[in-house]
Parts: structure tokens; sequence; C-alpha cells
């Protein structure tokens, strides 16, 4: 595996553990032991499951767009270049998923730009679909209405403004009276384009409606994991509170959100009247089936696009 990956994990990874550390010690370390001791660790493989089954449903996204944008590409490849950049989930701001649309291009030959609008289209209909499951427990919890809202309809400007020429093509022309931009003029036309099209009510309707059933399985496993430790929480309060911290954590631009979802999570089981002990460990235990779970399939997957295909050349992912 490329180095440049490997530092960027272990960087994370050492971030992760003072962040956790300075958790344990706030929540008591003997006191999260025991609670740890009460949980039924029987109730991973589901919990997994339940991430994998999140990733698959994204992977449809990302391969309806590839379609959408008629990149020619093979499923299976398709398929092996999503999973493998799981591993780039603790990259600041999830930039490193840039990654997929090298890999697109060493397999495919498509330019960049022409992919690039994918991850940031992914995003939008990403953070769409979380507004979607936060909304109601916003108003009904009194909590966090500012933040969803304003999210909201940044990203309703953005995408009515990307998907009318009427709007969007003026800026275009601006940009063209740049001179530095002048080499990138035909790239930022590319990827306007297949913005365009992946944003258009139905692509947006769909893909907005596939995000709210992946984002809603790990809701559904962070209900569980509450349930198990005997906490009175419903689903509509599980699925707002993860979907805010998710939101938060994905606003910090912070490697995975580490540090600002983590706090999300427990400052709001805490709020709720729940001990420290119990509101850390439900923390951990989400993240390590939905981040940290996200990376190692990653690992996995990178080991076995490598063998198939050979080695991410460096070039690759500096370019």
């Amino acid at each position: 595996m490329l180095q440049k990956i490997k530092k960027k994990i272990l960087f994370s990874i050492a971030a992760a553990g003072i962040l956790y550390l300075g958790f344990t010690f706030y929540a008591n370390i003997d006191k999260l032991a025991a609670v740890f001791e009460t949980f039924n660790w029987f109730l991973i493989p589901l919990l997994s499951l339940l991430s994998l089954l999140n990733y698959f449903l994204r992977f449809l996204k990302w391969d309806y767009y590839l379609l959408l944008v008629k990149v020619k590409i093979k499923r299976i490849d398709s398929f092996f270049i999503f999973m493998s950049n799981l591993i780039m989930a603790v990259t600041p701001g999830k930039m490193g998923e840039l990654l997929k649309s090298y890999l697109v291009k060493e397999i495919s030959g498509t330019p960049v730009s022409k992919t690039f609008p994918i991850i940031f289209v992914e995003r939008i209909t990403d953070f769409v679909s979380l507004i979607f499951i936060t909304l109601i427990g916003a108003y009904l919890y009194n909590f966090g209405r500012e933040i969803i809202l304003g999210v909201g309809i940044f990203f309703l400007l953005v995408c009515i403004t990307l998907s009318n020429k009427k709007i969007a093509l003026p800026f275009l022309q601006l940009l063209e009276k740049v001179k530095f931009l002048e080499k990138h003029l035909k790239s930022i036309h590319t990827a306007y384009e297949s913005s365009y099209s992946m944003l258009q009510p139905l692509p947006l309707l769909y893909m907005t409606v596939l995000g709210i059933i992946s984002w809603s399985l790990e809701c559904f496993a962070y209900y569980l994991i509450l349930i198990n430790f005997h906490l009175q929480v419903n689903f509509l309060w599980a699925a707002f509170s993860y979907g805010f911290a998710i939101i938060v954590g994905a606003l910090s631009m912070l490697p995975g959100g580490l540090g600002i979802t983590e706090g999300s999570l427990t400052f709001m089981l805490i709020r709720k009247n729940i001990s420290k002990d119990i509101a850390v460990a439900s923390t951990f235990i989400i993240r390590a089936v939905t981040l940290w779970f996200a990376v190692l399939v990653g690992i996995i997957s990178v080991t076995i696009y490598q063998n198939r295909y050979g080695k991410i050349t460096v070039e690759t992912v500096q370019n």
C-alpha cells in the first residue's frame, strides 16, 4: 500500500487514539469498562452488516452517476474503485475521495474533470438526505434547527444554481475572463456539464431517496446500540441525534469529523440525562462499526484492487 495513504491513516488513528483516551478519562475508565461488559457483543456482526449495506447503497449512487455522465467502465471495476476509496474516509473533508476519479481515469481513461463532480454531488445528496432525516427531530426536540435549516438552504441554493444554466452559465463566463484559469476552462466546463446532468430534478430525487435509506441503516445501528443499554429512546430520536452529529462533523472538515461527531453524539446523550459512561461507550461503538469499519473495508478493498489491477501509482494520488 502506498506510503502516503498509510501516513494519513496512521495520523488519523493516532489523533483518534488521543481523542478517545480523553473521552475515556472523561467518562471514568472503571465505569466505562463496566458498561462495555454489559454490551451484547454478538450485535457487532449485525451492526457491521448495516454499515456494509449503507456502503453498498452508496456504491449504487456512485455507479448510477457514472452511467449518467456516460463513463464506460465495468460494474465490477466501479465496485472495487468505490470500496477501495473507503480507506480515505478519514481524510480532511473527505477530499481523499478524489482517489475515485483518478482510479477511474487509470482504468477507463476518463478525464478527472468529468468524474470529480460526482464526488461533489454525492456529498450534496448525502447532506440533503441527512437534512430530511434530522429536520423533524430538530423541531420536535428543539435542538439544532438553525444549523440544519442553514445547511439545507445552502445546498438548496447550490442545487438551484448548478441545475439552471441561465444562472450558472453567466458565472462561468465570468471565470473565462480570469487569466490564470484559461488553461482549465475546458475542464471547468466539462465538470459543470457533469454536475448539471446529475442535479436535474429526477436524478436528484432518486439519489436523495436512496441516500435517506442508506443513512437510515446507520441510524438504525445507533438505535440498536442505545436500546442494548436499556435506554428509553425511540428510533426518531436516535436518527435525529446521529444524523445531526454526522452533519456537524462533516461541516468541520476534520478527518472523518473526528472529535466533532464524537463530541456531538456524547453531548446529546448527556443532554438527555444519560450517564457519561454509557454516552461515551455508545459513541465509541457506533464510530467503530461505521467510520473505522469503513477504513477496514477500504484497506481490504485496496489490497484486492492492487492484486487485480496492479499497484496504485504515487502519481495517481498526487495529480
